[in-house]
């Protein structure tokens, strides 16, 4: 429940969403994964969150040419840069 949260556990929440992709290459540095494994461990939102990055980098990587040969190429363009973003954080 929201309320039950410590000060501060949204703003952690938002940090590690976005170190969540390095985190899953194994790119931070023992610190932050440190501190990255101790949220999860109290934070079932987050465990949720870097669950769904996982299943979609999983899906990604099975992705072939072929398989956005036939999309839209403004669907294929956005697909392209959300995955780029998200590789680059």
């Amino acid at each position: 429940m929201k309320g039950e949260q410590p000060a501060g556990a949204d703003q952690r929440c938002i940090e590690l969403v976005e170190l969540l992709t390095a985190y899953l290459d194994d790119a931070l540095d023992a610190q932050r994964r440190r501190r990255v494994d101790d949220h999860l461990r109290g934070c079932a939102g987050c465990r949720v969150a870097l669950a769904q990055w996982r299943t979609l980098a999983g899906l990604a990587g099975r992705l072939t040419a072929a398989d956005v040969a036939d999309l839209d190429s403004y669907l294929r363009e956005r697909l392209l840069a959300t995955l780029t973003v998200a590789r680059r954080r």
